[in-house]
């Protein structure tokens, strides 16, 4: 019996994946690295933002920002348009402004998870390179990716449980 009902449910995930297409296929994921994103920038004490563990790597801070300025730049990318940021957040000092940038950042990246999937095949340029929106969704979930796992260093030399680490 326990067998059936994994069985099921294996069946019915992929079959709501694949009606559901690539861009929805992404968006779980998309939505699980805001939230990890959100919840650091939230958690980690302000008193932190400066840290860094070597000179020659980005603190906390500059992360996040970096975060902000490249989740504007993909998802304009994916969008089609011109990138709306003209704000350099990793020049940003305080834990109040990184918020807001993530945020902001986020909330613009939103539309860009929601394209319809026949839009997500049109072509757009990244880093004078060629590809499908799509391709520039995929490209910056794994930029994010890439950083939370840096972001997770930075909890655990503080002696602290990173979000993707406190469970649900």
């Amino acid at each position: 019996m326990r067998f059936l009902i994994v069985a099921l449910f294996a069946i019915t995930t992929t079959a709501a994946a694949q009606q559901q297409g690539p861009v929805g296929a992404l968006k779980p994921l998309y939505q699980r690295t805001r939230e990890l994103y959100l919840k650091s920038a939230e958690q980690m004490p302000e008193e932190h933002y400066p840290f860094k563990p070597t000179p020659d790597v980005r603190t906390f801070g500059e992360i996040l920002g970096h975060i902000a300025n490249e989740n504007f730049l993909f998802c304009a990318a994916a969008l089609g348009e011109k990138d709306p940021n003209s704000t350099d957040f990793e020049k940003a000092v305080s834990k109040a402004e990184l918020v807001k940038a993530l945020n902001a950042a986020f909330s613009y990246c939103d539309r860009a998870y929601a394209l319809p999937d026949a839009k997500a095949m049109e072509q757009t340029a990244l880093f004078d390179q060629k590809g499908s929106r799509l391709w520039a969704l995929v490209f910056n979930l794994t930029h994010d990716g890439e950083h939370y796992g840096n972001l997770v260093t930075y909890f655990r030399i503080k002696g602290m449980v990173p979000p993707s680490s406190r469970g649900q």
